[in-house]
Parts: C-alpha cells; structure tokens; sequence
C-alpha cells in the first residue's frame, strides 16, 4: 500500500507546474488513498497528543486534526523522513487549540497553561485539495513551534486566531496557497518571530496582519515574493502586510513594535521592460495600513532587498517608523509612498531602477516631523519629482544624492522644511533640479550643489 501511495503522489506532484492553488481535486487517483483521520486521531488521543508520523508515509485526511492542550498538555508533531499530509476538506490539517487567556507576563497564567507549554510541528509536508483547506492552526496557544514545514495549495498557510503568546516560525517553505502564507487574523499576540522561511506566491499576502492587538512580530532572513495574484487582478495585498485600517479607533485593535530586517521582498509588477504590461496592480512589498487614533507604531525596515511591485513600501497613517540600509530597485512606479504618518525616518538607501526604466518616485503627503537623508536616487524616470513633498512640514532632507533623473525635488503646500548638503546633477535637460512654488513657506535650502535649472518662489525660503 505504501508503495501505490508514493507512486500516486509522484504521480500527483509531476502535474503541480500546470495547477493552481486548491485545484488536486482535479486528480481522481487521490480518491484511492484512504480517509486516515479516524485512525491519526485515535492515534493522537491515545499518545497524550503527540503524533510521530514514520518514513514517507502518504496520508489523506477529510477533517481537521485536532491537538486539544488542555487535555494533552505538552504535545509534538513529527514526522521521521518525508512525511505529506493530503488535507482534502475544509478546515486546517492540525488544529491547536490551547487555553491561555493571559500574556506573555509568568504572572498572568493559569497553572494549567504552564503544562501546554510549546506545541511542536516539525518535519512534515501539508498539501491542500479543498478550497477552504488550511495548513495550520494556532488558537490560544503559548510558545507554538513551527518548523521544517511545507505548505502548498492551501488556503491560508499557518493560521493564528484569537489569542497566541511566543510563537516561532522557521525554515518554512509556504508556497503556492491561494490565501496568506502566514496569517495574523484578527489575534491577540505579543511576541512572534518569522525567520530563515521561504514565503512565496500565496495570493493573498505572504505575512498578513489584519486587524487585532499584534506588537513585537520580528520577520528575519526569509525570502518573501509574488504574494500576490499572479495576473492583472488588481490587488491591495503585499508581500508584507500590516492593516489595521478598518478597525474601530480604540486601543484594543492596534499594531506596534515591528521589525523586517535582512529580508529579499519582491514581486510581481513587472520583472522586464515591457512598459504596457503590469502584474497585480496596486501589490506592495511591504505595506503599512494603519487609522488616525492609535496609527501603526514603531517600526524598523532594515537591509532588505525590495524590488518588483507597484510600490516597494506603502505606508499610511504610521508613526515612527525607521527605514534604513535597504536597496530599492525596479519599482512600478513607486519606491516609497509615505501618508499621514509622522516621525519617519528614510537613512542609507539606495534607489536604482537597475536596468529598468521606472518612474520610481519617493511621495509624502501630509506627513510631519520626517528625516530623509544618506540615500542614493539614481535615474527616476519621472518629470513630476523624484522626491515629492505635498502638504507636509518639519521635514529634514538631508545629504540625499540624485544623479540622472528626470526630475529633482518639488514641494508644495509644504512648510518649515530643511534641504541641506544634497547634489542634483544630470537632470533631464530642461527639467528642474527644485521646484519650490509659492504654495510652500518657511523653506530652508543650506549646503546643495544644483547643476541644473531651478525653480524658488515660496514665500520665506532662505538659500545659504
């Protein structure tokens, strides 16, 4: 029996490249292997939770596997070898439902709780072949492990309701579900770190936090790309994406203490010069969604590699927010769009199309108290501003070097702004250096080297 089942999924995986997401039930010899839910979770109830699955087993289930902590305490997944499990229903293929309704504090748990301590999967292969089919499921858990898992033709890829504390995810391969690779649904969860994974092609966002009460979610060394649709669908979705925008402004659903760092982030908008042609308009890398009472707070954006969607970073209604070290390439068309946030600084960057021609502008628009400076801007194709200022003020940019663009700074409607020690050289000829209209007041130019036209008529600029 073993040996038919191996064939039946080589069988199976020899016709993926031509398969979309929740599509195996395309495959009548899948409906050859039996239903083992009853027996894995007999198999689970009768070991204390725990579940050692052995050497290339091959195994189709219909309903979730369910891992009740309360009553199996500490509880384990593994798998000794290659392990896939079919999940050909709705629902997750492992379901991990704990009791914790405290913090992260040792103060705040119930003695119960201390014995659900980290459930752990580890080693297996989840393959979807139901619309609603999910990988896995945390729900109220504390110190869940997840690594050494792949998650293909899912829907969401590990899913976190609820309530969850101390939650790692590593060398994860989440690839090709048609909903999120890692989903924070509407949870209450302090402290999660996301690192060393593959996340890649899951349509509806690779990382996704929407709504809920998320802070200290540490994403390191993954590669995240193509989360998104594969074709022209428009999208707000991103390889990263923080929303909270449709929440109440109360407290309670709020997001902070955010860090992305040492990340490759990229598709799709278009990776080629074809100008007429546009993948998942409107997709981000990494998008910041945030509302006016209790805006997305306290976020680092450090040395990753960001390329290839409508906008590389989004952000919107944000406050202090750092993005540092990272190399920005081949956007459509927007490096950084930046919107009602305050306190964002943009140091030690580099913008380059490489050899694309994009637009690639850098946008604030009614933003405050923001730094941008250290940063290398390199053939924006743009006429309109490769850096735009719109109705912003307390702004400091600073040592920032624009070289071969078709535009260089414009402001307007902006006030009490400092630019200082920046070099524009090789402007498209007869485009501006600067545009400063008398819309703006307050302007400080100090130290810059303009090779090229430039245009100052706000009220108040002081040139030194």
């Amino acid at each position: 029996m073993r040996a038919c089942c191996i064939l039946i999924l080589i069988h199976l995986l020899s016709l993926s490249g031509s398969l979309a997401a929740g599509t195996l039930d395309q495959i009548p010899h899948l409906k050859s292997l039996p239903d083992a839910t009853e027996d894995l979770q007999k198999k689970i109830d009768e070991h204390d939770g725990n579940l050692l699955l052995g050497n290339t087993d091959i195994l189709r289930i219909t309903k979730p596997l369910v891992f009740d902590l309360a009553k199996h305490k500490g509880v384990a997944v593994k798998a000794v070898g290659g392990v896939t499990i079919v999940m050909d229903g709705p629902g997750p293929a492992l379901r991990f439902v704990g009791s914790h309704k405290g913090t992260a504090s040792p103060s705040s748990f119930e003695p119960a709780t201390w014995n659900e301590r980290m459930p752990i999967v580890s080693g297996i292969e989840i393959l979807g072949n139901h619309e609603a089919a999910d990988g896995i499921e945390l729900d109220q858990t504390v110190g869940a492990i997840v690594s050494h898992v792949s998650v293909r033709w899912c829907r969401h890829g590990v899913h976190l309701v609820n309530r969850n504390r101390n939650v790692l995810v590593s060398d994860c391969n989440l690839y090709e579900n048609s909903g999120v690779g890692i989903y924070l649904d509407d949870v209450n969860l302090h402290q999660i770190n996301v690192g060393t994974s593959h996340i890649s092609y899951n349509r509806q966002g690779g990382i996704v936090v929407r709504d809920g009460n998320v802070r200290n979610l540490q994403v390191s060394g993954c590669d995240i790309e193509g989360n998104m649709p594969g074709d022209d669908t428009p999208t707000n979705t991103a390889n990263i994406l923080i929303d909270v925008s449709g929440t109440p402004d109360t407290r309670a659903k709020s997001i902070a203490e955010i860090s992305i760092t040492g990340c490759t982030i990229q598709h799709s908008a278009n990776y080629g010069d074809d100008a007429t042609k546009t993948v998942a308009p409107g997709g981000a890398n990494i998008r910041l969604a945030g509302k006016k009472i209790y805006p997305i707070d306290s976020v680092t954006i450090s040395g990753n590699v960001l390329s290839d969607t409508t906008t590389n970073i989004d952000i919107h209604h944000a406050v202090d927010v750092a993005i540092s070290a990272n190399n920005f390439f081949a956007p459509k068309p927007v490096n950084l769009r930046v919107r009602n946030s305050q306190r964002v600084v943009v140091s030690g960057n580099t913008f380059n199309p490489r050899q694309f021609k994009r637009e690639g502008t850098i946008v604030f628009e009614d933003c405050a108290d923001c730094i941008v400076s250290n940063s290398t801007i390199h053939q924006f194709a743009t006429d309109a501003g490769a850096v735009i200022l719109n109705r912003c003020t307390g702004f400091s940019l600073n040592g920032l070097n624009l070289s071969d663009c078709g535009s260089g700074f414009v402001l307007k409607n902006t006030t009490d702004t400092t630019i200082s020690n920046c070099r524009v050289t090789r402007t498209t000829t007869g485009s501006p250096d600067i545009v400063l209209d008398n819309s703006n007041k307050n302007i400080l130019l100090s130290g810059n080297a303009f090779a090229g036209e430039t245009v100052i008529a706000s009220e108040g600029t002081v040139a030194n």
